[in-house]
């Protein structure tokens, strides 16, 4: 018997006692329209509408695609709500247990279904990412050929772990982490629904907000965390779910931290300061904090970039590309995996050598712009392509650097009320030693006077 997404006895026992199953499995979408989150990929005519039959069939009929995303988006909501939705043969496969074996069985019945009966087949594929590239190669033929209607659900970046012509031949479509609004849309739907707690408790807001941090954009987290707490608290013959019970059902401690005040920025910048300070224990408390007090990841690594620069700048000239590296792979991936990315960055910064002489430079040299201390750019420096600029004298008497054999001429380059201002004062920390040594050679051949 081949398997399939869930099972005739499993559903008929939900039916009868839909109780018996976890509050994550009975508020499970039926339909597309009750699916929170991912409304991009919902809209009308997109290829997930098309496989439930909203759409063209035949030659023009859904393509197969790929579902990626982080753990708790709906992956395999999605595939359920098509296995309710469709009058297709739906046939589930995981990656984790599977192999060649049970691809080619699913393969076999799906040209069977097809020639015998015109019946289409849905195959859904948990985990493909778990695949070798053998066991993905034996997927091309019926996908190519449209024996089945592939979803390959995963939640590592395909263009990494999927071979090539088999995304080719697919759509790969995006999943994003749900909002704080779709979780919460999706706690009060569940609190109220028949499917689910039938209003048997209520959630206080403080309750509801540390909820929303321990779900981490994960639906099925946020459901099982409510499930536990509403028993926990109709246990002790309440109706009201405390916040002093979802921490003892969850064992963890609601962080007293408002994204929206003064403590936003209190944290913030203690965990700057930490990192200035080179605490790096200290800054990693920080750190946390910000975290499960379900901070935006990318606030926190746009901090980090401007520490890296304000407060490090050529002590270690890796400082800034690792921050932005943070930055990106923070956007990409999202929590709870952004917490091991921001974590790498400022273990680094807070280990760096220390120099804020990139931020007084620029401090300075703003300062004496803003003051009105400036001047006409010395002629020679002056732009001489085009048409009269020599008549005018731009560019005369400019040396070219790079004809000397030490590449560095003596000239002037600052207005002649700056010539002999110095803005940048490096340290002698970590890398910026060398710096301090190029800056004294070039002031020198540039014939710069010390003030």
């Amino acid at each position: 018997m081949e398997p399939d997404l869930f099972t005739a006895a499993a559903e008929e026992r939900q039916e009868k006692d839909p109780t018996g199953s976890p509050l994550a499995v009975r508020m499970r979408p039926r339909t597309l329209d009750e699916v929170v989150g991912q409304q991009h990929l919902l809209k009308p005519g997109s290829p997930l509408r098309r496989l439930v039959g909203e759409g063209a069939a035949g030659p023009a009929g859904p393509s197969s695609v790929f579902l990626w995303g982080p753990p708790g988006t709906g992956k395999t909501t999605l595939a359920y709500v098509v296995s309710k939705a469709t009058n297709k043969r739906f046939v589930e496969l995981s990656a984790i247990t599977a192999g060649v074996k049970e691809v080619r069985a699913v393969i076999d019945g799906a040209r069977r279904a097809s020639g015998g009966y015109g019946q289409e087949t849905v195959l859904f594929l948990d985990e493909i990412h778990r695949f070798s590239k053998a066991q993905q190669d034996s997927l091309l033929p019926a996908v190519e050929n449209r024996w089945v209607t592939l979803i390959a659900a995963t939640t590592e970046n395909p263009y990494f772990s999927v071979i090539s012509p088999l995304l080719s031949r697919s759509l790969l479509l995006t999943l994003e982490p749900l909002t704080d609004d779709d979780i919460r849309n999706l706690l009060r739907r569940a609190l109220t629904d028949d499917r689910g707690l039938k209003s048997a408790v209520t959630l206080p807001e403080d309750t509801e907000d540390h909820l929303l941090r321990i779900a981490g954009g994960d639906a099925r987290r946020a459901l099982t965390a409510l499930e536990a707490a509403a028993g926990a608290a109709l246990d002790k013959g309440e109706t009201e779910i405390a916040l002093a019970t979802l921490e003892e059902t969850v064992d963890r401690a609601a962080v007293k931290y408002d994204r929206d005040g003064d403590q936003h920025y209190d944290v913030a910048s203690a965990l700057i300061k930490s990192i200035r300070g080179s605490d790096v224990d200290a800054a990693l408390h920080y750190l946390a904090r910000m975290i499960e007090a379900g901070e935006d990841p990318r606030f926190i690594a746009r901090r980090l970039m401007i520490s890296a620069s304000e407060d490090i700048g050529l002590a270690d000239p890796k400082a800034l590309p690792i921050a932005v590296a943070a930055a990106q792979a923070v956007a990409m991936i999202g929590f709870p995996e952004a917490a091991l990315t921001l974590s790498h960055a400022t273990i680094a910064l807070a280990l760096a050598p220390k120099s804020n002489a990139a931020t007084t430079a620029i401090g300075a040299a703003l300062d004496d712009v803003r003051k009105g201390l400036a001047g006409p750019v010395p002629s020679h420096l002056r732009d001489s392509h085009y048409k009269g600029a020599t008549k005018l004298g731009h560019g005369k008497g400019y040396v070219y650097p790079h004809d000397l054999p030490e590449g560095i001429a003596e000239q002037q380059y600052a207005p002649d009320a700056l010539k002999d201002r110095t803005y940048y004062e490096p340290t002698r920390h970590g890398a910026e030693a060398r710096y301090a040594d190029a800056v004294e050679w070039t002031r020198k051949h540039l014939g710069r006077k010390r003030p």
